[in-house]
């Protein structure tokens, strides 16, 4: 079961969300779940109704983080303090001891609904003066004092179906937009990610069209439907998922799927689930070392202040040197470790050196630096059917291309063949792998056999 980070932080908005004179505070996530059980409940309650109405907290705050709610609508914060769209929170206010020992001991719990990963989002309500289809706050004391125990007491209101997740990992909140704008070319976990919630969201609307392979790879297709959503929802339709289009979709896919709401199709383990590795560190195997070497290798190449490193695909002390070196370089913490902002300050620095280099063929044969799939029309596709061209005059197994400039059925069958002599994922698309094993196909002095 994939497990939610419960956010070490959380920004909240001392008003409602429209009211930009209120300020924001962040807060440690324990102390803003103290605070607003002292302020929504009372210590002198059965501990178990406590357990109960902190848990409901607990998740109703996840929920809101996690489908990052606000920042989805452009808002600059996690979570409001006004009741009237969200919890009670007072800050500076005092905290209740038995409350504080209570949050100390489950903070990083939280309730799901069975089969699906996202927190529940637990509304309630004080069960007085205000009544709802979740919880009753005060409706938790008499059944506590029956002798219910806290999941019971939330079985009561939420249904038999619910679950809970103990001790789950503290991270850091992390906006989930990528930092950079995702094109055609661009390829990982969060162009999947764009696919797959424009797959659902096109159940909804189907003039959001074609249907997606959830590969990771933006291709022609993904740019159509980007495209197409954008018209939807008044974005410019360039296809390209940048800031603003990146949380509309996440906007509309929340709410096809009613993940802020009680009642939820919910999220399921299986879309949830990683192709792309989130970080890549020592140790590690795959094309996707063997890519990161190829960017490493290349600025080594222009850089003699950077170490070179063999595309061997296997994470080991020298790629854990070079990544160090360029991190260093680039002013970000030297952990040798791969994560989103290396990745990023690394194909940022690529592109700029193969921008700077003269249309010399030497420079034609280094990897263009986006990814290349049927379709695609320009330069680089032509550079890419020079060197499969080449292959072809070289290698019996290579059938010949004809050099136009757009990525059609015959590129795509050299392509797949280069992949299939170097026993690589035969899928037709053209990233620094498999661009590398082109140009080696197409080197007259390289021993192939």
């Amino acid at each position: 079961m994939a497990t939610v980070r419960i956010p070490d932080y959380i920004t909240v908005h001392l008003g409602a969300p429209n009211d930009t004179s209120a300020p924001n505070v962040r807060v440690p996530f324990a102390d803003y779940i103290k605070n607003v059980a002292s302020s929504e409940i009372y210590p002198t309650w059965p501990e178990t109704a406590l357990r109960a109405n902190i848990l409901a907290q607990i998740s109703f705050a996840l929920n809101r983080v996690y489908t990052e709610f606000y920042r989805a609508r452009g808002y600059d914060f996690d979570i409001t303090s006004d009741t009237q769209f969200d919890q009670k929170y007072i800050d500076g206010r005092e905290i209740f001891d038995d409350i504080s020992r209570i949050v100390d001991d489950v903070y990083n719990d939280y309730i799901i609904r069975e089969g699906t990963v996202q927190p529940l989002f637990a509304r309630y309500c004080n069960g007085t003066t205000s009544t709802c289809d979740g919880l009753s706050q005060w409706g938790t004391v008499p059944l506590a004092e029956e002798g219910l125990l806290p999941y019971e007491i939330l079985q009561y209101y939420y249904g038999d179906d619910i679950g809970i997740v103990f001790n789950a990992p503290i991270g850091q909140n992390v906006p989930t937009y990528p930092g950079v704008p995702l094109r055609l070319g661009s390829a990982g976990e969060d162009v999947r990610t764009v696919q797959r919630q424009l797959n659902r969201i096109g159940q909804n609307y189907p003039a959001i069209r074609p249907v997606l392979n959830d590969d990771g790879i933006f291709d022609i297709p993904t740019e159509q439907a980007v495209e197409n959503f954008q018209r939807i929802f008044n974005l410019t339709p360039d296809g390209i998922v940048g800031k603003a289009t990146w949380y509309k979709i996440k906007s509309i896919f929340n709410a096809v799927k009613g993940l802020a709401e009680l009642e939820s199709e919910g999220l399921t383990p299986e879309e949830v689930e990683r192709v792309y590795a989130e970080l890549l560190r020592e140790g590690d195997t795959g094309i996707g070392v063997a890519t990161l070497q190829h960017y490493l290798l290349v600025l080594a190449t222009f850089d003699n202040t950077l170490p070179m490193v063999e595309e061997t695909g296997v994470f080991g002390p020298e790629t854990t040197a070079a990544v160090r070196a360029f991190q260093a370089q680039q002013g970000l913490a030297v952990d040798g470790i791969v994560g989103r902002q290396t990745w990023n300050a690394l194909t940022r620095a690529y592109d700029a050196v193969i921008a700077s280099l003269p249309p010399t063929a030497d420079a034609s044969e280094l990897y263009p630096g986006q990814f290349l799939t049927p379709g695609q029309e320009g330069a680089n596709v032509r550079a890419l059917q020079v060197l499969l061209e080449r292959a072809s005059e070289l290698r019996d197994f290579m059938p010949p291309v004809l050099v136009d400039g757009i990525y059609g059925a015959q590129t795509e069958a050299a392509v797949r063949a280069a992949q299939a002599w170097a026993d690589i994922p035969q899928n037709g698309v053209v990233g620094p792998v498999t661009w590398d094993v082109i140009v080696f196909l197409a080197d007259p002095d390289s021993n192939v056999t």
